[in-house]
């Protein structure tokens, strides 16, 4: 069949669109930008700075239930966010070995609720302090649950920040004067997802050949294709950065240079000595100027530092009212419960001695909950792409 173009000229007939498929005069929906990586960290390290400010065991559990439950529903179908299963793995080792140096070496809480009795090592003098077996008291595994929940909670929120952000986006997020440790730090952060990415797909492949995938045999013939893999990245990754260019620096002058080494120097100085002023009981007066003043010398110093790396951002991603927002949830979580510490400290710290249950402080949980934001006004993660629906050509 021919048809006549709009010149008047016979040429071949266009094919209609399909019921249901786009056409020109059709608008096609674009897909909404992920959220910044730093949003994520920020959000992250904020609940895990909550974590530190309380030993509450009821509080600990809603704050890994928050992470968690953001980690579920916004956690993108990529390698790399694998990783969130390796650290509450962690956390629950952590917690299991906290335990039982409780069990074996003691406690410094005295307690009266004998559980039970171990049979007691005796140490010669210069270990005094130290002993092996005795008895094992209720107040002092609640002490030791505590604490180590503390540290679990802790690294299950820096594990949340490691399946929701992206390290490439995250590398390329980075200040100019930050990027060679930048990209020091992601290869170490994607190497552990790679690596477990890795033994997943050889030991699913051995299942799939009848070959065993357990103990010491299937541990060895999994483990060096692993390792030999990881070499082949790392050379593949050094030829890719130096084809790219990496490590190429502008010239500065030397009163610039010092000036940056200065400010980044002592800005980080101070952004320690305020965090640990924050995280201190005794520091809260100092803490907070001093945080601020060597976040300021630092900014100050990264951006002079900036000057000397030559490099371009490729579609940089914007950091939007999303990311605000998420960043300010975590905050918000860790400034109320930094404050709900200076007003109600016993609620943040059951005590142990004497021993009694601990409870729910009700505005702190409603504090917790304000995590949840992300999981709300951040897009879902796009689906995974099943490899037999591809079209075939």
């Amino acid at each position: 069949m021919r048809e006549t173009d709009r010149s008047g000229r016979p040429g071949l007939a266009r094919p209609r669109p399909e019921r249901g498929t786009p056409t020109a005069g059709v608008p096609v929906p674009r897909p909404r930008r992920a959220l910044h990586p730093g949003a994520w960290w920020l959000w992250a390290l904020a609940l895990g700075t909550a974590a530190t400010r309380t030993t509450n065991p009821l509080l600990l559990a809603l704050l890994i239930t928050v992470s968690g439950y953001v980690v579920a529903v916004r956690r993108p179908h990529t390698p790399w966010a694998r990783s969130y299963g390796a650290f509450v793995k962690l956390a629950a080792a952590v917690l299991v070995l906290r335990l039982a140096f409780a069990i074996v070496l003691g406690s410094p809480i005295p307690g009266t609720h004998i559980l039970f009795t171990l049979p007691e090592v005796p140490l010669p003098d210069w270990a005094q302090g130290i002993r092996l077996g005795g008895r094992v008291t209720a107040e002092g595994l609640a002490f030791a649950l505590y604490d180590a929940l503390r540290l679990a909670a802790l690294l299950i929120c820096v594990g949340a920040a490691n399946a929701l952000a992206s390290p490439s986006r995250l590398l390329k997020s980075l200040p100019g004067a930050l990027y060679e440790l930048g990209v020091a730090v992601v290869v170490a952060l994607t190497f552990a997802p790679h690596l477990i990415a890795d033994v997943r797909r050889l030991r699913a492949a051995r299942r799939l050949r009848g070959r065993p995938d357990k103990g010491v045999r299937g541990l060895v013939q999994v483990g060096l294709p692993v390792l030999e893999g990881a070499l082949e990245r790392s050379v593949s990754l050094a030829a890719a950065m130096d084809a790219r260019g990496y490590g190429r620096t502008a010239e500065v002058p030397t009163a610039v240079r010092r000036t940056t080494a200065a400010l980044t120097l002592g800005g980080l100085l101070g952004v320690c000595a305020g965090t640990y002023g924050l995280l201190t009981a005794a520091g809260g007066s100092y803490g907070l100027p001093v945080l601020l003043a060597g976040l300021a010398s630092a900014l100050a110093g990264l951006w002079l530092g900036g000057r000397r790396s030559v490099r371009t951002r490729y579609r940089p991603d914007p950091w939007d009212a999303r990311a605000w927002l998420v960043s300010a949830s975590g905050a918000g979580v860790a400034a109320l419960l930094i404050l709900a510490g200076s007003l109600a400290p016993g609620s943040l710290d059951p005590g142990v001695v004497p021993l009694e249950p601990p409870t729910l402080p009700l505005w702190p949980a409603a504090a917790v909950l304000l995590g949840l934001l992300p999981a709300f006004v951040t897009p879902a993660p796009e689906a995974a792409r099943d490899p037999r629906k591809e079209p075939t050509t």
